[in-house]
């Protein structure tokens, strides 16, 4: 099959009205818009409600005062431009700002600004810096989108980190192979680099961004079996949208395709209050429980997911929320405090972590950790947050 023709420019898609389209244009003035052919076939135009046009589709409610830029403050993750190093054993390297899609509901739409400037071309300091730290055993390629790079430039990254003894595990975070599957199975450099680099004793694990169960087609599977056959591990995450796959029966579909497929159900999360998000948004309470739903619905290989938080502070699991009472514990943790069981009172209005009262007996606010990086949450024209819990 083809590479698909990328598409920036909303009057492209006479399926949408004239009329729609010239509404939407604010939009992309503020926020990016980029899809391709492929992955625009998936939509079913006479269905208003269609989730693959939900996806990736402007709508207007991206410009509704809610959120922040940076609701994770990943900012104060930064240890030298372009990398971050919150848990003890992992870095982030931001490798590129661009995406295939661009997901509306992206919780980095702050790197589609151009006045933000996180991913560096120049990868060096960040490689050195995990060199230079042995307690870092994996690395997660992120962005924006990993594999949106040229093969060769991804392969010299992944020799640099190949070249580090402690790095055991090479993580690709990328939406490619479910919005252009072509660009992995068409790409036999890049099969030839996973087979070289991803062994038995050092994998490279593929971080897919998979939102529904319409975008694992036939092609989707074949960039999967490629994938597998060349040695790596294909895993998934997606956060649980309202309007997109906010319903028992289409997450329980997700987890048993993903199962089927050989993709290894990971993290179910929590939309973040992110500027522009404000559509998507669910309570905890109705997130809990869409979710148990669907695992009530399929095999021990889906109920493997975990529904989880990432808040400032770590990853936060959501083991229960029952009579009014969230059950917590955090997964991963910024401050070494992991497995930290948590009892915390749920409005059934609250949508993260921050708006259940007496959170902050539990973490504060971190230092940065340099100054080189935009400091996201000061940029101009920022939207008004929803609620003051979200200023913390």
């Amino acid at each position: 099959m083809a590479q698909p023709k990328y598409i920036t420019n909303l009057d492209k898609i006479q399926e949408i009205p004239k009329e729609e389209r010239e509404k939407l244009k604010a939009i992309t003035e503020k926020y990016v818009f980029r899809v391709n052919d492929y992955y625009l076939s998936l939509i079913d135009w006479n269905n208003p409600n269609d989730p693959i046009r939900k996806l990736v589709i402007p709508n207007e409610g991206e410009l509704a005062e809610y959120g922040r830029w940076d609701a994770s403050d990943e900012v104060t993750n930064y240890v030298v431009p372009g990398c971050q190093h919150k848990y003890s054993t992992t870095a982030l390297l931001i490798v590129s700002e661009v995406c295939g899609a661009y997901c509306r509901y992206c919780f980095r739409k702050r790197l589609f600004r151009n006045d933000v400037k996180e991913a560096m071309s120049d990868v060096e300091p960040g490689l050195k810096y995990i060199e230079e730290h042995p307690e870092i055993n994996n690395v997660l390629l992120t962005g924006g989108d990993s594999l949106i790079l040229a093969t060769k430039k991804l392969r010299m990254i992944i020799e640099r980190l190949r070249a580090i003894d402690h790095v055991k595990v090479i993580r690709l975070g990328s939406k490619m192979p479910v919005f252009n599957p072509m660009r992995i199975y068409e790409d036999e450099e890049l099969l030839e680099l996973i087979r070289e680099y991803s062994t038995p004793e050092q994998r490279i694990y593929v971080m897919a961004h998979i939102n529904h169960p319409v975008e694992i087609t036939e092609e989707a599977r074949k960039g999967f079996k490629a994938l597998h056959d060349a040695g790596a591990i294909v895993v998934n995450q997606t956060p649980v949208l309202k309007g997109i796959n906010d319903d028992p029966d289409v997450l329980a579909e997700l987890l048993d395709k993903l199962s089927w497929a050989g993709v290894t159900p990971y993290y179910f999360f929590v939309n973040r209050p992110v500027a522009g998000n404000n559509d998507f948004v669910l309570t905890l309470k109705e997130l809990y429980n869409i979710v148990e739903q669907a695992k009530a619905k399929t095999s021990g290989l889906g109920k493997r997911v975990r529904l989880s938080m990432s808040h400032t502070s770590g990853k936060i699991e959501i083991l229960a929320i029952e009579d009014g009472k969230a059950y917590l514990k955090y997964h991963q943790s910024r401050d070494n405090e992991y497995g930290k069981f948590m009892i915390l009172d749920c409005p059934d209005d609250a949508t993260w972590f921050d708006e259940l009262p007496g959170n902050e007996k539990y973490w504060k606010m971190p230092e940065k950790k340099t100054d080189e990086v935009v400091a996201v949450n000061e940029l101009p024209d920022m939207p008004q947050k929803k609620q003051t819990a979200l200023t913390k």
